[in-house]
């Protein structure tokens, strides 16, 4: 063995040889005397031959082969990773690549040990890291481009690599080098890895038998891959890609170019989708019903989620505690460089050195003496550990999404199978299956997110003690302590937060009830002049909301402020006690290794009370859940298929539910049950004429009181049977008995079966047979296209569609929607009248092609015309003409003598059944009953005139609607195009600038909004407090270093004593002062932040409030009502809420992220030119994510509602979708949207991870040249505290990079809200003051009522053209005007101009002397009173709606109240006139409420009385009352009456016609009734 010479001074290396393989230093580096194999260099030489055979060999073939790769068109084969072993051979690659990285620096080490330079030490390490990248690309290749024979050559590879290993291991074994030379070790890994590599090769010709077999194995890509829908390839992609999200980069790139729409985002593979995750959970929900010893015990919902997602959940696991464990690289590899930084590093040479074949051997301890090494290890960990932990987040985010699906369906399937009781009982509301699947499911799917910190956390926790204790000793322990006993403290402060969040969310419903009701009576109360009685209400909850959110505030800054004070008095008691307590001084590394571990334990203690409290409401929501799923069902209707008859005791067999009652029957009922199917096939004649069947039939809705008692009724096939009777008696219930949906207590239901001759000609009847077709009382309309309710899923029959809209007449309601029958209508659509709606039910109901039809009470919405049509054409010629069997509930007698069955019920029970003949011959008294009632209903027929009826009322108010939206689009349009001329640039750059833009304006809209003050406290307490931060590091790093100095100066004992004493009363006080004003500091910016939102929010909200009450009534007509609530719900809810923490986050990160690279730039400047490309990076990273995460967080928003909708929609509408049997298609449907919703959702959360793994390598990088530059800087021996506090800086900006580019994305999603809102505060309001000083109108105007018309123009905007033209006319005091005229001829608009309510371009009208324009619009409008043709009641009491402003005594009120004849009705109620008046009136009936309107305008005693079509919505008796009183009530004031009907006006002093804004006649209507052509006398023949 040869001695080798060791290099001790660092100086002869200058002037060392060039470099050669085996070195210079010795004459027999290239002999082989004693065998080839015993000259070392010889074996590192042979190991290099593999590497370049490989590299030979590879290369053309990658450049050949990705030539060819770009032709490929499909997407998804690129992704088809289907060798045996795939993901085993990337982990091995990896270590490989690893462990080359260690062997290139092991010989690198070494060679600087040697005389002369051996590139032989680490030139084959280089090579080898080389061959291995090169191996993994071109098995990459091979694998997607599916060329199996060219494995070949990486076979060949590993065998040669593998026997050159082996002996170079065998050798260094011969010459006894051991485990104790790290080259040794670094040699057998390798062999081992190599060895691995060869087997998993093997294995892929064993599976696959491409090569040495004669038949290949065929292999066909999944499913998912075939289907090119499947844009999520996360389960797809190799490990590398798995990692880095590398696929999402088209995605996410291209949303700058285009935004990314559903199709982009495709559909889930079929392992994430809904319908896959529902069927496992299931099963295993099922599997434990069924294993239960105690039948009675529900299944626990927990287990269930265990059995089906608990691998995913332990494999996150696992990462996550990967992650942790390498978290803690970072203290201790600074530990590491700062300790060697301190020391001399020459110094520390020992001279025991270990020579072999003329090398030197490292043992793996000195490697690790090297601070470059560190560092490079410091980097790796970074990575590694930040891929672990997004794998971890991105597993347990997959998991909870997997959940919710299969949650979201079991809950549906549960809806479908509700019994109906359940729901009218009110046990089961709408608004609590609304929250099972808004709010219960989504709870658990946070909690599962949040589920693998519950066990990571304790051992972070533990280890890090552990690590603390080890540096500083007792000391670390009180430090500990201090964060430990924080934390209950802040778990108190989050379940504080919870609950005064919900106290806002009640608050703010209730203003949003207030708002809702002032905007959909915001004429009304124009006209009275109250808008700003009822801003005020609105401004007073508001008033109680803000409390709610200033100690939501108040504690979430709190939150905030322990979050950061925690840790600087956590580092503040350990670092003062260790000064005092401890013997051992504290030097740099120590102290900063720990600053970092504190660092670190913080986050796992701060999280742990979020943890908690989620965990607390995941317990609440399962067993919310639970108790959802174990509530009654329905029964099995096997018996509607109409086999057999089976009696309903069976079906309680069938009832999941109601075991209850199971148990209580005897037994022998159940024998009944199986005896019954033989009874009834002995007399197979009973049922021939009869569809259904009902005998000796008690039902229920759940109560034990029968709803229905003794029920025997038959209903003949192919007839019409009509049930009558007085309202309650059980009509619509004795329905859903037939269907099955009550409850029921004794007796059967039994539904005919076709005839075989009849099944064989009409295939397509008998397939429907089991399903009927049901129109409820309530109508019941989906969210879909007109067309789509209609057809409901039938396919769609162009001639079978226009005959149901002709028999319903519908034609004309569909002329007047926007995109005829294809728009939508429902919750979100369109809102119909409720006649409409009806229409479109019944519509439904005939157009499916069932046998039997069901309708409840058609006709209660529908006016007289409407009714007959609907009878005539529909019920009697369209159903009849099919054979159909309808059964007919209804309140209208006059159309018994159509009927061919009449069932006539009483109390719940049938008081007659038979024909119309049967019943006048056996019940004398009911048929004369019926007889005087019809009577009375054809009068009311021949009253109710064709002209405006109530329909074309309906219609009118709709094109008033429609015509007012478009107008609004235009106008949208136009702003839209003035944009677009802005920027004349190409517009591919327009829309990328506009799109990656920040809204800067927005933001700074928002601050001053906020108050200049807030602004500048806000952003001077930030400051100050980052840059106290800093001084308190900095102040470390000067005490610790000065601490250092000192101990390797002096040797005395005794001054060492005094030194440190003086050290401490220098440095402690300071060090303590500073962190105390940090802590104080970190409080005064939490506050100020929230308090700052909190000025914002309560600005915003009062100048919106105030400008939507006083803008003009156009704004009302153009601009839908619910835009106008979304500002005031979901857009202030941001501004209140989300805004103040997301702002606070994001200047929080920045300035971490700005004052840890400024600490490091002024450790290490040459860190400075590593920063500018890092920063391009950084700039470019965020710019992308931001663009994808605003549209796909907007994809997100827009699938969950109709997802939410279709759940409500399902439960309000069971009955109708369990008559049709549409049970299947519905939830097919519910499948697509959550899995749309899901789809949305995961892009979501895979953009985040994408994000953040990039930003996660950047901080690793940033610490990398960190320390580099602190490593190899300048000569001059760097102060070792500050290298410590530039390392653990650079160490945090890692945890605050990502945060910087969420919370700025975030920030621009929510400030689209503050933008929204700003372009309301834009819109003009009225002009109220007037040009008349209000002290100059005098107190009592208008006395007389005198009104003069003098040429009046009148328009509704600038840019439209004017409704009224040049009208002149004059009504004396007193008078009593009538005004007529067709739709549209300019009446209303007349009696608004009385108000001023619409621009008055030329002429004007004077009152009593006083042009009204010049008046202010308070004054004008609190004098004069109007009926309006809506009646409106806000809720509150009636005295409230009759006299708001409290003006008017008791006595007053009771005096209108009997003009109105509604004085008896009131003192009946409880509470007089404090009786409850609810949401718009809904508890007084629509005559009720015109009366009280009537009421209203009388308790105001002005002198013009103006009714606009008052008594459009009334019935004769009531207009009657109306007219009566108008004469003697109102006898001495001047009253304008617009009339609907013509014999209203008759009466009246002077006639007005109208016809297109012009007046046409103007006369007493005696003269105009004389003239034979007058429009007047054509009206009134019109309306006689």
């Amino acid at each position: 063995m040869a001695i080798c010479q060791i290099l001790v001074t660092p100086e002869n290396q200058s002037a060392s040889p060039p470099l050669s393989f085996c070195g210079n230093d010795r004459n027999d580096s290239y002999s082989v005397e004693d065998g080839v194999l015993n000259n070392g260099c010889f074996v590192d030489a042979l190991n290099l031959v593999p590497h370049v055979f490989l590299l030979f060999i590879t290369f053309p073939i990658l450049f050949i082969g990705w030539g060819s790769q770009s032709s490929k068109v499909q997407i998804h084969h690129n992704t088809w990773l289907h060798f045996p072993g795939h993901n085993m051979r990337w982990i091995l690659t990896f270590s490989l690549l690893f462990v080359h990285v260690c062997e290139i620096a092991e010989g690198i080490v070494s060679n600087g040990h040697m005389e002369t330079n051996h590139l032989h030490l680490f030139m084959p390490a280089f090579m080898g890291f080389i061959a291995a990248t090169t191996s993994v690309i071109y098995y990459h290749n091979i694998e997607t481009s599916n060329f199996p024979k060219l494995l070949l050559a990486l076979f060949i590879y590993w065998v040669l690599a593998f026997i050159t290993k082996s002996i170079k291991l065998w050798k260094y074994a011969e010459y006894k080098v051991g485990i104790q030379h790290l080259r040794f070790c670094i040699t057998a890994l390798l062999v081992i890895l190599y060895g691995l590599l060869m087997a998993v090769e093997i294995n892929v010709i064993r599976v696959r038998k491409y090569v040495f077999f004669t038949n290949p194995q065929k292999v066909k890509p999944p499913e998912d891959l075939q289907d090119l829908g499947v844009r999520f390839l996360q389960p797809f992609v190799n490990l590398l890609s798995k990692a880095t999200y590398w696929w999402m980069n088209p995605l996410i790139m291209g949303a700058h170019k285009r935004p990314i729409e559903l199709k982009k985002i495709g559909k889930l593979p079929i392992a994430m989708r809904a319908l896959t995750n529902y069927l496992n959970l299931k099963d295993a929900y099922e599997e434990q019903r069924h294993n239960v010893d105690d039948p009675e015990k529900a299944p626990s919902i927990w287990k269930s989620i265990y059995r089906a997602f608990g691998r995913p959940i332990l494999l996150s696991s696992t990462f996550r505690y990967l992650a942790d464990l390498l978290g803690f690289a970072g203290p201790l590899c600074i530990l590491g460089i700062v300790k060697r930084l301190g020391k001399d590093e020459s110094m520390t040479e020992q001279q025991d050195k270990a020579c072999f074949f003329g090398v030197y051997f490292l043992s793996s301890h000195e490697l690790l003496q090297k601070t470059t090494v560190l560092a490079v290890l410091l980097f790796l960990a970074l990575v590694l550990q930040r891929t672990f932990l997004q794998a971890s987040y991105y597993v347990t985010i997959e998991t909870g999404i997997n959940l919710r699906g299969a949650l979201l369906a079991m809950i549906y399937n549960k809806i479908l199978r509700l019994s109906t009781s359940n729901m009218s009982m009110g046990e089961m509301t709408l608004g609590q299956i609304n929250n099972l699947v808004a709010i219960e499911t989504n709870q658990l799917m946070w909690f599962l997110f949040l589920c693998p910190n519950l066990w990571a956390m304790p051992v972070q926790i533990i280890m890090g003690v552990i690590l603390l204790y080890y540096l500083l000793g007792p000391s670390a322990m009180i430090g500990a302590s201090v964060i430990v006993l924080l934390a209950p403290v802040q778990y108190f402060i989050a379940t504080k937060l919870a609950d005064t969040q919900k106290s806002t969310l009640d608050y703010s419903t209730d203003r949003l009830k207030k708002t809702t009701e002032i905007l959909k009576g915001i004429k009304l109360l124009k006209l009275y002049a109250w808008e700003n009685i009822f801003c005020n209400s609105v401004e007073e909850t508001r008033t109680k909301e803000l409390t709610s959110l200033r100690t939501f505030a108040l504690y979430t800054s709190m939150s905030i402020f322990m979050n950061a004070a925690i840790p600087i008095a956590a580092v503040l008691v350990t670092f003062v006690t260790h000064a005092y307590n401890s013997d051992a001084r504290l030097n740099p590394a120590e102290a900063f290794a720990s600053l970092a571990l504190f660092h670190i334990l913080v986050t796992p203690l701060f999280l742990l009370s979020t943890v908690v409290r989620f965990a607390v409401k995941a317990l609440v929501s399962v067993q919310k859940l639970g108790e959802f799923l174990q509530s009654d069902e329905i029964g099995d209707d096997s018996w509607r298929n109409g086999d057999v008859s089976v009696s309903l005791e069976s079906c309680k067999k069938h009832l999941g539910g109601t075991k209850a009652l199971n148990r209580k029957q005897p037994l022998r009922y159940q024998l009944d049950s199986y005896e019954q199917p033989i009874r009834r096939q002995l007399r197979p004649t009973e049922s021939e004429d009869a569809a259904v069947k009902v005998s000796n039939g008690f039902f229920t809705w759940g109560s034990n009181l029968s709803t229905l008692s003794d029920i025997n009724i038959r209903i003949p096939t192919g007839q019409l049977t009509m049930i009558v009777g007085q309202v309650g008696c059980g009509k619509s219930s004795l329905l859903l008995a037939m269907l099955g949906e009550m409850q029921t207590i004794s007796g059967r239901v039994c539904w005919s079966k076709l005839p075989e001759c009849e099944m064989l000609h009409e295939g397509n009847i008998s397939k429907n047979r089991n399903s009927v077709a049901y129109a409820a009382q309530k109508s019941w309309l989906l969210n879909a296209t007109v067309e789509d309710n209609i057809t409901f899923g039938s396919p769609f029959n162009k001639q079978r569609y226009k005959a149901v809209i002709d028999a319903c007449s519908l034609q004309p309601d569909i002329d007047l929607l926007p995109f005829g029958d294809q728009t939508e209508i429902g919750e979100r659509g369109i809102n119909l009248s409720g006649g409409q709606r009806q229409r479109i039910c019944v519509a439904r109901a005939l157009y499916q092609n069932t046998n039997i039809v069901f309708l409840d009470d058609p006709f209660s919405a529908l006016d007289i015309h409407l009714s007959d049509h609907l009878m005539q054409e529909g019920i009697l010629k369209f159903l009849q003409d099919d054979k159909r069997t309808v059964v007919l509930v209804t309140h209208k007698l006059q159309y018994l003598i159509h009927a061919d069955w009449i069932i006539a019920m009483k109390d719940g029970s049938v008081l007659r059944e038979g024909t119309l003949k049967d019943i006048q011959n056996n019940d004398v008294e009911l048929y004369e009953h019926w007889k005087t009632l019809m009577n009375r209903q054809d009068q009311e027929l021949e009253k109710d005139t064709e002209e405006d009826s109530q329909t074309a009322l309906e219609r009118k108010t709709l094109r008033r609607a429609f015509y007012s939206r478009e107008a609004k689009n235009q106008a949208d349009d136009e702003d839209a195009e003035e944009e677009e001329e802005e920027d004349e640039e190409d517009t591919f750059s327009t829309t990328t600038s506009r799109r990656s833009k920040i809204p800067w304006k927005v933001c700074w809209r928002y601050l001053s909004s906020g108050g200049f003050l807030m602004v500048a406290m806000m952003v001077s307490s930030k400051l100050l407090k980052h840059s106290v931060m800093v001084a308190i590091d900095f102040w470390l790093a000067n005490w610790t270093s000065s601490l250092q100095n000192v101990s390797s100066k002096s040797s005395n004992i005794t001054l060492d004593e005094q030194e440190s004493a003086r050290h401490r009363s220098y440095y402690v006080p300071v060090f303590s002062i500073l962190c105390g004003a940090g802590i104080i500091l970190c409080l005064i910016t939490s506050l100020t932040v929230e308090l700052m939102g909190l000025a914002a929010a309560t600005n915003l909200h009062h100048n919106l409030l105030n400008k939507i009450i006083h803008a003009p009534i156009r704004f009302f007509d153009i601009t839908p009502l619910g835009q106008i609530l979304n500002r005031f719900s979901a857009d202030t809810n941001i501004i209140d809420q989300h805004i103040p923490p997301t702002l606070e986050s994001l200047t929080r990160s920045t300035l971490l992220c700005l004052s840890a690279i400024g600490v490091i730039a002024y450790v290490t400047p040459v860190f400075l030119f590593a920063l500018v490309p890092l920063t391009v990076a950084f700039y470019f990273i965020q710019k992308y994510f931001r663009v994808a995460s605003r549209d796909l967080q907007d994809l997100d928003d827009s699938t969950q509602l109709p997802l939410l909708c279709h759940f409500s929609e399902t439960a309000e509408g069971l009955t109708t979708i369990r008559a049709f049997r549409h049970e299947s298609r519905f939830k097919q449907r519910m499948l697509e949207l959550t899995d749309t919703n899901n789809t949305a959702y995961l892009f979501l959360s895979a953009a985040n991870r994408w994000l953040e793994v990039r930003t996660d390598y950047l901080g690793a990088v940033i610490v990398l040249t960190a320390a580099l530059a602190a490593i190899w800087g300048p000569n001059y021996v760097l102060d070792s505290g500050l290298v410590g506090l530039g390392l653990t800086y650079a160490l945090t900006v890692t945890n605050y990079l990502n945060w910087v580019v969420r919370n700025l994305a975030d920030l621009e999603v929510q400030m689209a809200a503050v933008k929204k809102v700003n372009s309301f505060l834009s819109t003009e309001s009225e002009n109220y003051e007037g040009s008349i000083d209000v002290s100059q109108v005098p107190e009592d105007w208008p006395q007389q009522g005198e009104i003069k018309i003098q040429d009046l123009c009148v328009r509704y905007d600038q840019s439209l053209k004017p409704v009224l033209k040049h009208v002149n006319a004059y009504i004396k005091p007193g008078q009593k005007v009538g005004i007529c005229g067709r739709t549209g001829s300019g009446k209303s608009s007349l009696s608004l101009a009385f108000f001023n309510m619409v621009d008055i371009f030329e002429g004007k009208i004077i009152i009593d002397g006083i042009d009204i324009c010049k008046l202010p619009l308070q004054t004008l409008r609190s004098r004069l009173s109007i009926i309006l043709q809506d009646p409106i009641l806000f809720s509150g009491s009636i005295r409230f709606n009759l006299d708001p402003e409290r003006k008017c005594t008791d006595d007053g009120l009771w005096e209108a109240l009997e003009i109105a004849q509604l004085k008896n009705m009131v003192k009946a109620l409880p509470g007089g006139l404090d009786a409850v008046v609810t949401e718009g009136g809904e508890n007084f009936s629509v005559g009720q409420r015109q009366l009280f309107c009537l009421a209203r305008a009388f308790v105001r005693k002005s002198s013009i009385l103006i009714m606009d079509e008052a008594t459009a919505s009334i019935d004769m008796a009531t207009e009657n009352i109306l007219q009566k009183v108008v004469m003697t009530a109102f006898s001495d004031r001047t009253v304008v009456t617009i009339a609907h009907r013509v014999h209203t006006i008759l009466t009246a002093d002077l006639v007005i016609v109208m016809k297109r804004g012009n007046i046409l006649e103007y006369d007493k209507p005696e003269t105009l009734l004389e003239q034979e052509d007058s429009m007047f006398a054509s009206f009134v023949r019109a309306d006689m």
